[in-house]
């Protein structure tokens, strides 16, 4: 067993709590992994939201995390004791989708990452008072010292880079970037809007100026973010709330190749589709409730898609954005603000208010005998 401080969700409008979790060792297709940093995503929020359910919580989330193998489980040869590892999403490994290259499509996704339990509707964590605790929520529930984390999300990485800034790669980072540079295959001199300047968004027009789009468009209500997205690679910036936002982010040409929404609120998202010249192309990757709606005409010569995780191969594109990063084409780390990890809620309230656009929590050192009892 494997003691691990772990930021337990009981209830939807309830604080973290800190506890001390009792991890089982890992299954098949397992790792036990020894959590240094996790990034707080937007999609973690969804577990607030109450919609999967009475019986998720109580849960441990987080599923942008970072850290080294500790231990494996039966079958896992990935990875091994002492690697370092970036943590993204599970998969099944055995889908018509995971098996022609798109994890993404895979028919378990859902059940697999929002379900916060083990393919078999399993935990394998348990409180003080011996009652289950979800923890595979994207199948890692990395807000925690340890995680038991699948081996298919794992992407082993050199040991001589920040882990402390590496989790954002495994998904809000991925998404934004594979939006434009997976899903959109935007080439040099083609234009990108991009609706929602938080994380997912910012890694887009980072990506976008790193393939050589001619004009980059940033749409958002917060000033500050609209300063940063200039910074970060976009041509034009734009205020959400103007009365004629949809024809300044058309530009003068009347149209971009390229839209992004990282809303999910529907006006925003009719914006993103009637803002592509024709032909264009919008992605669509706000975790939202609304509806899309626009009228039939408005698609003539577009399309438009939804897209988990960039449509990314996690353990080919996260080593792509690290090289990009190097290279210094690709500062995802400015986006980065971090906390220490019982700061937890503070770095939520902190996201939720837009004073941090990626928040990183920071797990406590090692030490001798922290994790077997």
């Amino acid at each position: 067993m494997t003691a691990s401080r772990s930021a337990v969700l009981r209830a939807i409008d309830a604080p973290y709590s800190i506890e001390t979790l009792e991890l089982a060792g890992p299954g098949p297709g397992e790792a036990l992994v020894r959590v240094v940093a996790a990034g707080h995503c937007h999609t973690d929020l969804f577990g607030r939201s109450g919609l999967l359910g009475d019986a998720f919580l109580p849960a441990v989330l987080g599923h942008e995390g970072a850290g080294v193998v500790e231990a494996t489980g039966p079958g896992v040869t990935a990875v091994a004791p002492g690697d370092h590892v970036v943590l993204s999403f599970d998969t099944c490994g055995a889908c018509a989708a995971c098996r022609s290259g798109a994890p993404t499509d895979c028919a378990d996704f859902e059940a697999r990452n929002l379900g916060g339990r083990t393919p078999d509707g399993g935990t394998s964590a348990r409180d003080a008072s011996g009652a289950p605790v979800a923890n595979r929520w994207f199948g890692q529930s990395s807000f925690a010292e340890y995680a038991l984390a699948a081996e298919r999300g794992m992407v082993k990485v050199d040991r001589d880079l920040p882990l402390e800034l590496l989790g954002p790669l495994g998904c809000g980072v991925q998404t934004g970037a594979g939006a434009v540079l997976n899903q959109m295959r935007l080439a040099p001199g083609q234009s990108l809007a991009v609706f929602g300047a938080g994380a997912v968004g910012l890694s887009a027009v980072m990506a976008a100026r790193a393939a050589g789009a001619g004009d980059i468009v940033a749409v958002d209500l917060n000033p500050a973010r609209l300063e940063l997205a200039a910074r970060l690679g976009a041509t034009r910036v734009v205020d959400g709330a103007a009365p004629d936002v949809l024809a300044q982010a058309a530009g003068p040409s009347g149209g971009v190749d390229f839209s992004l929404d990282t809303t999910g609120a529907a006006a925003v998202m009719a914006n993103a589709v009637n803002v592509l010249r024709r032909p264009g192309a919008c992605v669509l990757v706000g975790a939202g409730l609304d509806a899309l709606t626009v009228h039939p005409q408005a698609l003539a010569g577009k399309t438009v898609t939804y897209g988990y995780e960039g449509r990314s191969v996690p353990q080919v594109f996260v080593p792509r954005l690290i090289g990009l990063w190097r290279r210094g084409a690709f500062p995802f780390d400015e986006l980065v603000t971090t906390y220490p990890f019982e700061a937890i809620d503070r770095a939520e309230a902190d996201a939720l208010a837009g004073t941090a656009v990626k928040p990183v929590l920071l797990m406590p050192p090692a030490r001798e005998g922290d994790r077997d009892r």
